[in-house]
């Protein structure tokens, strides 16, 4: 599993694919120094005969950095803040949270 730990850190070190931001256990603490890498896939949503395409913002972050993110932190992003809105999931290896976020209502 070294070399999927080795990978994984070099994404997350890399400038091109991951940036520096601020997790907020809860929203409320002073927040922890993190890298993240942001992906926005739209989702299509279904409404009987129509569909919706949904903007969405999924967010990675290590589980070295982040042991147990909940729905309710909050992750400061180049000033942007978004809210975790559902149970984070972990990648099959265990090294990877992604969490699904939005602006805080």
């Amino acid at each position: 599993m070294d070399a999927f730990l080795a990978a994984t850190d070099a994404l997350f070190a890399d400038p091109n694919i991951a940036r520096d931001a601020s997790w907020r256990a809860g929203g409320a603490d002073a927040g922890i120094a993190v890298r993240v890498i942001t992906r926005r896939p739209d989702q299509v949503g279904s409404f009987g005969d129509s569909r919706a395409i949904l903007p969405t913002l999924l967010i990675d972050v290590r589980r070295s950095e982040i042991s147990e993110p909940t729905s309710g932190d909050t992750i400061e992003i180049e000033g942007d803040v978004f809210e975790i809105i559902v149970t984070p999931i972990a990648d099959s290896l265990g090294l990877v949270w992604t969490c699904e976020a939005a602006p805080p209502a």
